[in-house]
């Protein structure tokens, strides 16, 4: 386990969680500003700006508290045993606290209202599966690198989130904590608060298929 502080972990899960949600959201609204209403243009700078920040912050972050930014990384790890179970709930708020935080943020740096309520409607079974299939590739992707190239994760987690913007239909939330802050954002990254629950559900399932799947590949330890 973990010698580093639980406080300085946490700082670094709200620090982390708080600027990428300043990110998914900062730069969607300048993208829809200056994209002249191409929406391609506008997820395009999106999907770049977070897979930007998100190599930053796993690399910046990661030696510290694992730069889950996200239950769902959350969850798994604790059922990996890499994360005390005790400390699950501690991570999981500071994440979801953090995100609106981060929403906040972004609204204030653009002179927009603080607080809002998203009106952008992201329901239907081939969303839902979409964010399974995106927390899925994630989880795995992380997985799978932190035994293959640990110093490749942040790199590897950047790159497939950009992809996974452009090849799920939902633009991969992959995110609970992410989910439920873009639902205070009537914004370009924005989802209707009452479509947050069946997100962050498919999101969950998805980190838990990937979990067995990691395990089923992962070769068995040499006698």
């Amino acid at each position: 386990m973990s010698r580093i502080p639980l406080g300085s972990r946490l700082g670094a899960e709200a620090v982390g969680t708080c600027l990428l949600l300043a990110t998914v959201v900062g730069s969607g609204i300048m993208a829809e500003r200056l994209a002249g209403g191409n929406g391609a243009v506008a997820l395009l700078a999106n999907a770049l700006a977070t897979g930007a920040m998100l190599f930053v912050l796993v690399t910046a972050l990661g030696p510290i508290s694992g730069a889950h930014l996200n239950p769902a990384v959350s969850v798994v790890f604790a059922m990996r045993g890499e994360l005390p179970r005790s400390e699950l709930a501690f991570y999981v708020t500071t994440q979801v606290t953090a995100a609106v935080a981060g929403v906040v943020l972004a609204h204030l740096m653009f002179e927009l209202p603080v607080v809002q309520a998203s009106a952008r409607i992201r329901t239907g079974p081939a969303l839902w599966l979409s964010e399974a299939v995106a927390t899925f590739g994630l989880v795995l992707t992380i997985l799978a690198t932190l035994r293959a190239r640990p110093e490749a994760v942040a790199a590897s987690v950047a790159l497939f989130i950009v992809a996974a913007y452009w090849f799920t239909a939902s633009t991969s939330f992959a995110n609970p904590a992410v989910t439920l802050g873009r639902a205070f954002t009537d914004t370009f990254a924005g989802i209707r608060p009452q479509d947050v629950a069946a997100f962050a559900a498919a999101q969950l399932c998805g980190a838990l298929a990937a979990l067995a799947v990691a395990r089923r590949l992962d070769p068995p330890a040499r006698p």
